[in-house]
């Protein structure tokens, strides 16, 4: 009368041939051999995978440099209107002091003397 006992299941199951552990750690999955060439990749995947990354790095540059310059547009937008808005605000003020001509005449003066400076 033989019994027939399965292992219990907590113990992993080795691999038939390989008998019990000399250390005694039966708990521990058995290991493999350290292969340090198992992760090595030939030249021309190596290659492919280089270029890949770089169109993609090439792309993401891209994509930022459009947006940094959308952000400079309406930063610069800001800006000027700010300037026109001041500079309405001068006009407006002298206008109140003097007269229209006048300041009209100022505004042309101006206008020539910004184009000579640009």
């Amino acid at each position: 009368m033989s019994v027939v006992v399965e292992p219990t299941s907590d113990v992993p199951r080795l691999p038939q041939g390989t008998g019990i552990r000399k250390n005694g750690k039966q708990w521990h999955e058995p290991k493999s051999a350290f292969r340090p060439t198992a992760g090595q990749t030939s030249y021309t995947k190596r290659a492919a995978q280089e270029k890949e990354r770089a169109a993609i790095k090439a792309k993401e540059k891209e994509m930022k440099d459009e947006k940094e310059a959308e952000r400079q547009r309406r930063t610069q937008a800001i800006k000027d209107r700010r300037v026109a808005k001041e500079e309405k605000e001068r006009y407006e003020k002298m206008a109140e002091k003097m007269h229209k001509k006048r300041v009209e005449r100022l505004k042309r003066r101006e206008k020539r003397n910004k184009l000579l400076k640009s």
